[in-house]
């Protein structure tokens, strides 16, 4: 009687550690993959200034024209205010979308060589604050 009355236990301690596994597991797939970009992290973003491009998160994309193709001049000061968008190791370039290597040595996404930023007046997603500041700065359309 002892027996039937214990033969729950072992069942229901595998199953316990098989669930535990899995869902450890895909919340450690989840984050790494929200930490990991292999394509380009840009999505398209209505905006006041029609549609642009945008980070995942909707923040608004830009150049500069004061940027060579394929090389920042946005350091400093410059990129206080208008932070490079980075990419991570795992990037990998798409179509128009490809990485340029700042002189610090990080991964900058750029547009058709075209480095890309965002900028720090822009607060909320869709806002265009940057768009033709100082005539060197433009929104990615």
């Amino acid at each position: 009687m002892t027996k039937l009355l214990n033969s729950w236990r072992q069942p229901v301690a595998i199953s316990s550690v098989a669930l535990l596994a899995a869902c450890s597991s895909h919340h450690m797939q989840q984050s790494q993959a929200s930490a990991t970009y292999t394509n380009p992290p840009v999505k398209m973003t209505a905006t006041d200034a029609g549609t642009v491009m945008s980070t995942l998160d909707g923040m608004t994309l830009y150049t500069y024209d004061k940027d060579a193709h394929g090389q920042s001049n946005c350091y400093g000061k410059c990129a206080e205010y208008w932070p490079p968008y980075l990419a991570n190791t795992a990037s990998q370039s798409a179509g128009d979308l490809g990485l340029i290597t700042r002189s610090d040595g990080k991964m900058q996404w750029a547009d058709r060589g075209k480095p890309l930023y965002t900028f720090v007046k822009d607060r909320n997603p869709g806002e265009v604050n940057g768009d033709d500041y100082h005539h060197d700065w433009h929104v990615v359309r």
